[in-house]
């Protein structure tokens, strides 16, 4: 047993020593990669992913997404991303929308159904950029790589023990991890990323309030339905509308009306082509 609190302390020196870094709301951050090998990462990502997914040839529903973009990434800080912003709308209908570190954003139409107005799919994009911003990349890559190693060293530690059930102390300690660290990890991500993006909107001259109103139409579209908060990488939709009312005072002070954009959502957002079943030989 004493080798494996041995294996523990380990992990959490390990940790401790590689605590640099802090986030922009306070939050201290564990960082193993450098911002080097995150660009190339998240550009190897962004190139496999326009090879795999077709991407949308329709100009206005294109332009509008471009629109939103760039008055977003317009104010996003350099620490975060120097030179311009690669951003693909993929034809897909996944509700779905992301930020790479390197400066590339993608956007699934199918979230265009989702988003009613320039403001809601604001705070889409202001809140994937958010990721980038507060380098949560880095924060996962890092967090999945420590766990690795801890469960490495416990289960070095285990097996040189004489502790019984050694394959349920394993499992046990893999379901630890996953619930009791990742998990709320990434929900802590999540949550910042919403607060930072909310600000990020407000200053690009997008309501803020709109936020709110993306997530209550999230909670519609999935009616409510979503596995228990201690269960999910993502807080539930009612925890992420409380936040942002939460913040919404702050955020309102930033919201720079004068620079407002005039983005315009086209009426119609084309359905992605279904793909032909190839003939059977």
């Amino acid at each position: 047993m004493k080798s494996i609190i041995s294996a523990v302390t380990c992990i959490l020196l390990i940790s401790t020593l590689s605590s640099c870094s802090t986030s922009t709301t306070g939050r201290k951050q564990v960082m193993l990669f450098s911002e080097q090998e995150l660009s190339k990462m998240g550009a190897a990502s962004f190139d496999d992913m326009k090879k795999q997914i077709p991407i949308s040839t329709d100009k206005p529903t294109v332009n509008f997404v471009q629109c939103v973009a760039d008055a977003i990434t317009i104010n996003v800080p350099k620490s975060a991303h120097q030179g311009e912003w690669e951003v693909v709308v993929f034809d897909s209908e996944q509700v779905n929308a992301f930020a790479l570190p390197g400066g590339k954003i993608g956007v699934y139409t199918g979230i265009l159904n989702v988003t009613e107005t320039q403001d809601q799919l604001a705070a889409i994009i202001g809140h994937e950029v958010g990721h980038v911003i507060e380098h949560h990349s880095n924060e996962r890559l890092s967090a999945n790589k420590l766990s690795n190693i801890g469960v490495a060293v416990a289960a070095v530690a285990i097996g040189a023990s004489d502790v019984d059930n050694k394959g349920l102390w394993m499992a046990g300690l893999g379901v630890g991890l996953q619930y009791g660290v990742i998990m709320p990890y990434s929900r802590s991500h999540e949550s910042e990323a919403d607060i930072v993006g909310q600000d990020l909107m407000a200053k690009s001259g997008f309501d803020p309030k709109a936020s709110v109103k993306l997530w209550q139409n999230m909670d519609k579209l999935n009616n409510g339905a979503a596995p228990p908060e201690f269960m999910s990488t993502h807080p539930s939709n009612q925890t992420r509308i409380k936040q942002l009312n939460q913040h919404l005072a702050q955020s309102m002070t930033l919201y720079n009306k004068d620079n407002r954009p005039q983005c315009k959502k086209p009426e119609v957002i084309p359905k992605p082509p279904v793909a032909k079943n190839k003939a059977k030989k």
